[in-house]
């Protein structure tokens, strides 16, 4: 059985250097970014790709057929039996669409969903400091936050009720945070 892990946090929150880290460190876990595979469709420049780069260039969640069946994909070539996966879910919709997805896969199981919580000010200076593409800038930066605070609080609930929320402080260095991350990870394998 395949277990996933799922890392949320807000733009900057160092989620997905996070999780490359911890795979990096255990040959046993395979790290997805949902960002980098929608952004590595989009630089395909495939038809798929054109349409993930209508939404993801303004800051909006891609549909969710499209993530589903991106993740799913993922999940189904990983090569390890422990993955990890960042930047999912942004949106209820998205948690209830895995959610029924795990239902009816019974060869994968969510272990845990780990929020990584950085104050807004420690969000926005890192994203605007890294500007690593033309999403980040504060205009997006602005909607991307607005876009993950808003249904937070329910994906919160829904996954404290089925006791698999784990929240760490994002604040630390990479180091810290990895190695706190990393010890609960390796604590529910």
């Amino acid at each position: 059985m395949k277990k996933l892990f799922l890392i949320i946090g807000a733009p900057g929150s160092g989620k997905t250097t996070d999780a490359e880290l911890i795979a990096e460190q255990n040959d046993a876990i395979t790290h997805y970014s949902t960002g980098d595979m929608l952004r590595g469709e989009v630089a395909s420049k495939s038809e798929l790709g054109s349409e993930i780069n209508n939404y993801i260039s303004k800051g909006l969640i891609v549909p969710i057929k499209i993530a589903i069946e991106t993740i799913v994909n993922a999940i189904k070539n990983a090569p390890t039996e422990i993955i990890i996966i960042d930047g999912y879910p942004r949106s209820m919709e998205q948690l209830n669409a895995l959610d029924e997805y795990l239902h009816i896969d019974s060869s994968l199981e969510l272990v845990s969903v780990i929020e990584v919580a950085v104050s807004e000010e420690t969000a926005r200076d890192r994203v605007l400091g890294r500007a690593r593409g033309a999403d980040d800038n504060t205009e997006v930066f602005d909607n991307r936050m607005k876009v993950y605070i808003e249904p937070l609080v329910d994906i919160q609930a829904f996954y404290s009720t089925k006791n698999i929320l784990h929240v760490i402080s994002g604040e630390g260095t990479i180091e810290e945070v990895v190695s706190e991350m990393g010890s609960f990870v390796k604590s529910k394998i």
